[in-house]
């Protein structure tokens, strides 16, 4: 039985990997101390997902680690050694990184740097898939031209039509404390996979999302903003008129990517994963989207200060990811996404 090891096996990722490969019958390790509600309190809890893996997943055995202590993690990957490791662990929020520096940087950049060595010492050979983040970019995305649309800002520049592509500069430009320890992480990523030949990946997500996100105000951009929705709160919106965009991927689709890598691994690639152009939309389209699923009406404050290192215009371009795994597609659309969505938070409101 292939083994696969699943840091924050409780978040979005790392719960959908959970059950893709447990569908194949892989036996998968899962590991999450529940982090995320000490980040963002009662509303990112994440246990309720952790109990559904158990009940759910036969194949599935929760291990409760903080991968930043570096002897625990040593140990739990010579004790397993796994075939496969998913690294979907992370502090996610830029304004969270602001005032926790030291979590946010032992989480993203230390932890992660925790798993390749223990992977080096004791299965170099297993691919190792690290789920990094578009804002690597920082905001250089934002100096591009860009014109100003009805519902949206859009690529002046025919060049950027089909998104961001791997070979943007990653430097000179503000990341926020978030970016940059991810960009820490997503290096040696990189670095391990090149210098030691290992079978590694980054992979730099547009926005991520799924029925199974906890979304809350600091991280889960379309989950939260459709939970505020069907409880009939009012939404606030960070600058940029309400017309800045994000692509949308769903959870499945990441954990497909994942599989096709494990199947064919290369050392220290990097790729932009994301729903690209046909599953984008800003904030004020997703309003409209929503009101015409759920049928309520989107209530929102407008502030003028926009969240730090936040990008005005972001597209993964996915060519790169198509011309690698050529099997590889979006599955689900921007459609399929929000109904999903909103489907999962009406059964959990009680609606």
């Amino acid at each position: 039985m292939k083994k696969l090891l699943v840091t924050g096996s409780s978040g979005l990722i790392g719960s959908e990997v959970v059950r893709y490969f447990n569908h194949l019958g892989w036996k998968i390790i899962g590991v999450d101390n529940n982090m995320r509600a000490d980040f963002f309190g009662p509303r990112g809890d994440t246990r309720w997902v952790q109990a559904r893996l158990e009940e759910e997943c036969s194949f599935f055995e929760h291990f409760e680690l903080d991968i930043r202590n570096r002897t625990e993690v040593l140990a739990m990957i010579e004790g397993i050694r796994p075939d496969y490791i998913c690294h979907t662990a992370a502090q996610p929020s830029h304004d969270l990184a602001a005032s926790r520096p030291f979590d946010d940087f032992d989480v993203n950049a230390v932890g992660t740097l925790n798993l390749l060595e223990a992977a080096r010492r004791y299965c170099p050979e297993s691919p190792f898939v690290h789920m990094s983040t578009n804002k690597v970019y920082g905001d250089g995305p934002n100096f591009l031209e860009l014109t100003e649309k009805e519902t949206r800002y859009d690529f002046t520049d025919p060049k950027y039509y089909n998104g961001i592509q791997e070979g943007f500069s990653i430097d000179q430009c503000k990341h926020s404390l978030f970016g940059a320890s991810k960009v820490a992480g997503d290096i040696m990523v990189q670095e391990y996979g090149k210098y030691f030949n290992m079978p590694t990946c980054a992979l730099r997500g547009g926005c991520l999302t799924g029925p199974n996100h906890s979304g809350v105000e600091l991280h889960g951009f379309l989950s939260y903003l459709i939970k505020v929705n069907l409880e009939e709160r009012e939404y606030t919106v960070f600058g940029y008129k309400g017309k800045q965009v994000r692509d949308n991927i769903h959870s499945y689709d990441v954990a497909r990517f994942v599989h096709a890598f494990f199947e064919n691994p290369r050392a220290g690639e990097v790729y932009n994963i994301g729903g690209g152009r046909e599953n984008s939309t800003s904030i004020l389209e997703a309003f409209q989207r929503i009101e015409n699923i759920s049928g309520k009406k989107m209530r929102y404050t407008y502030s003028d200060k926009n969240r730090i290192g936040d990008h005005i215009c972001y597209i993964s371009n996915l060519d790169k990811m198509k011309a690698h795994y050529p099997g590889w597609e979006i599955t689900r659309n921007l459609q399929d996404v929000f109904e999903e969505i909103a489907e999962s938070w009406a059964k959990r409101l009680v609606l």
